[in-house]
């Protein structure tokens, strides 16, 4: 695991705790190439899940084809790495779809650029000492702002658009 997956050697140790727990992993890499993303999903929110139910893994609700859907909802942007987390739970004790869980409790995240730099344009606006701080090289102020944008999106705002049109606005 260590040398094919170049995950570190805590992991690989976990991972290979038990064969059951290896080969799921590898069954999940072969659909989602990105094992070290995969290994914090198996040894964190999985392995909670199969702890707090007593269940091993080969009787998870949550298949390697079902973990990744919900791994690719992230990484596409449809959904937060925060907002798949906190849905995981209702994910492993539902047989529901991840798209199904993010439409139905709303948590498909805001990537649109047109809604995006009406609320950062919002902010900028009602934050004007900041915006002068920032640009007077206070950089950690871009923090304070993106924050306030996810106020103003209820966290639905995607953050890395977020931080780049809040640096493109204030260049």
């Amino acid at each position: 695991m260590v040398r094919d997956y170049e995950l570190p050697e805590y992991d690989a140790g976990v991972l290979t705790a038990s064969k059951r727990l290896a080969d799921y992993f590898e069954s999940c890499v072969k659909l989602f190439p990105h094992p070290k993303t995969v290994s914090h999903w198996v040894m964190g929110e999985l392995t909670r899940e199969l702890n707090n139910a007593g269940t091993d893994v080969s009787a998870s609700p949550v298949s390697p084809e079902r973990l990744v859907s919900l791994l690719r909802l992230v990484e596409n942007g449809t959904v937060s790495l925060k907002a798949a987390r906190e849905m995981f739970s209702e994910f492993y004790g539902s047989m529901k779809q991840a798209e199904e869980i993010v439409k139905d409790k709303g948590l498909t995240q805001v990537s649109d650029e047109g809604e995006l730099e009406r609320i950062v344009a919002e902010v900028l606006e009602k934050n004007p000492a900041q915006v002068t701080q920032f640009k007077g090289g206070k950089q950690q102020v871009l923090g304070y702002l993106v924050g306030q944008v996810m106020k103003a999106s209820r966290g639905k705002a995607n953050p890395g658009k977020v931080n780049e049109l809040l640096k493109r606005k204030l260049a």
